[in-house]
């Protein structure tokens, strides 16, 4: 009965989103309502009736890194880390430090937990190498472009032969089935538009340093390589998730963008966001856009084993009506609070560590907006094992002993606050993840001793032309792009 009328929910939100709120969309032609129909039946698939269970799902994983193993020691005031690769969260341990990782990297796709765990990104695909760090022409995307990998309708498995910053002279518009993976280069999207994640499902996005987004005026942007339409002015967000379904964001950099860093709005669900760093900035995280669309009733995200950082202000998250896992990330700095919400949302904290900052009317870790303390005691907002330090205090709300959909025996509790810095050391931000190899061989995926080796690794090889390299020069003028 519950998840009909949560079906019935979402369906007439969708119903009301289209004329209302137009996501930088100027017209809702036919491509774009039919993506709005299949975005709305792909939540609806997306979403756990016991959430409850995919978090206690999550801190069995977590509990299972530490077996063996009573340390608690925290590394404040230690110098950074030189030594031998380590991975210190279930997450990393998957694949981090694995010598076979660059040769195996749609390994990466068993690695995902909470809510966004059934994300596979671009796994089904071949792989497409961008070289070209350029965005000219919006309409006409370039090959060997980011924004010519995005835009195509087959599922892709997108890496980086090369360092690069790229400045979008648009948002970047990312279709179903792709995962962006960074691991091996260091790249930037930065001084232009941000990315949008649109009525898709199904994407991965690891390893990108992502900052200074600026509004961009909008105009004529390919969204397909089967249709353009005109957009109207982005917000300037970094990522802006907007009814989209089964999403991952890993070991991202993230900082100074002019609207949010992350927006997830309108109906998405099945979310990740994990390993990264977070700093200066205003509003960090949006999870709602509204306290009149019911559909993100069914909104479920994990957040976990983040560092949040120098400079930032609120909104880590700020949620509305779903429910959300935030789990053992390090919040170092915040400058009004550090979670806060509006329209009953379930927010659980666990293991966590908040130190407050020194200003005495901030030390609160949450905030509610529009509701009265006789409206919000009602709200399910629980700490559990967090760390609180130089003053934090987390004002709990909600029934402590309200009944689960299964014995609380069963139940598993994340790692305490203490453990943070542990599990957040050697995983937050962007980072090629292996030492010793050079950033071109993991971009492709091979050794750097030469090519041969690509046939053994690497999908599609019959599709790749012109191939020559030596183990001085990888890459020749011919072989600067290709489906893999």
């Amino acid at each position: 009965m519950v998840a009909a009328m949560l079906s019935f929910i979402l369906f007439a939100s969708f119903a009301v989103l289209i004329p209302g709120l137009q996501a930088n969309i100027a017209e809702y032609d036919e491509f774009w309502l039919q993506r709005a129909e299949e975005a709305r039946k792909d939540a609806l698939e997306a979403y756990h009736p016991n959430p409850e269970e995919i978090t206690e799902q999550f801190n069995t994983h977590v509990n299972e890194v530490f077996e063996g193993t009573n340390s608690t020691r925290r590394s404040l005031g230690e110098k950074r880390y030189t030594g031998p690769c380590r991975a210190t969260n279930p997450i990393d341990r998957c694949w981090r430090c694995k010598k076979n990782w660059a040769t195996n990297r749609k390994g990466l796709v068993k690695c995902v937990l909470g809510f966004g765990r059934k994300t596979t990104g671009g796994k089904r695909g071949k792989y497409y190498i961008v070289t070209d760090s350029s965005d000219n022409n919006v309409m006409a995307p370039k090959l060997g472009t980011l924004r010519h990998a995005v835009i195509q309708k087959k599922p892709l498995w997108i890496i980086f032969a090369h360092s690069m910053v790229i400045k979008l002279s648009q948002e970047l518009i990312v279709n179903s089935h792709k995962t962006i993976d960074a691991r091996g280069a260091n790249v930037h999207i930065a001084y232009g538009a941000g990315i949008t994640i649109q009525f898709v499902k199904n994407v991965i996005i690891h390893g990108l340093h992502i900052h200074d987004i600026v509004s961009e005026p909008g105009g004529t942007v390919r969204d397909s390589v089967d249709h353009m339409g005109f957009r109207t002015a982005s917000d300037g967000d970094g990522i802006s998730i907007f009814g989209s379904t089964n999403i991952w964001l890993d070991h991202l950099s993230m900082s100074n963008c002019q609207d949010g860093l992350i927006d997830a709005i309108q109906g998405s669900t099945a979310i990740t966001i994990s390993n990264s760093h977070f700093t200066h900035h205003n509003d960090v995280m949006l999870f709602g856009a509204s306290d009149t669309f019911e559909g993100d009733k069914k909104m479920q995200v994990t957040v976990a084993f983040n560092h949040f950082g120098r400079g930032l202000v609120q909104r880590m998250p700020r949620c509305r009506w779903g429910f959300f896992h935030v789990v053992n990330n390090d919040y170092t700095h915040w400058l009004m609070y550090a979670i806060g919400g509006s329209q009953h949302p379930t927010i659980i904290s666990q293991g966590n560590r908040f130190i407050a900052p020194p200003n005495v009317a901030a030390k609160e870790v949450t905030k509610r907006d529009y509701a009265t303390q006789d409206v919000w005691k009602n709200w399910t907002w629980r700490s559990e094992g967090d760390i609180m330090m130089n003053g934090a205090f987390f004002v709990q709300s909600g029934n402590p002993s309200k009944k689960r959909p299964y014995s609380k025996k069963d139940m598993i509790k994340a790692k305490p606050g203490t453990f943070v810095t542990r599990l957040t050391r050697f995983s937050v931000g962007a980072t090629d993840g292996a030492r010793g190899t050079s950033s071109l061989a993991i971009a492709v995926g091979v050794p750097s001793q030469g090519l041969h080796l690509i046939r053994q690794v690497v999908d599609g090889w019959q599709d790749v032309k012109a191939l020559y390299c030596t183990s001085e020069n990888l890459w020749q003028k011919k072989v600067l792009f290709g489906f893999w």
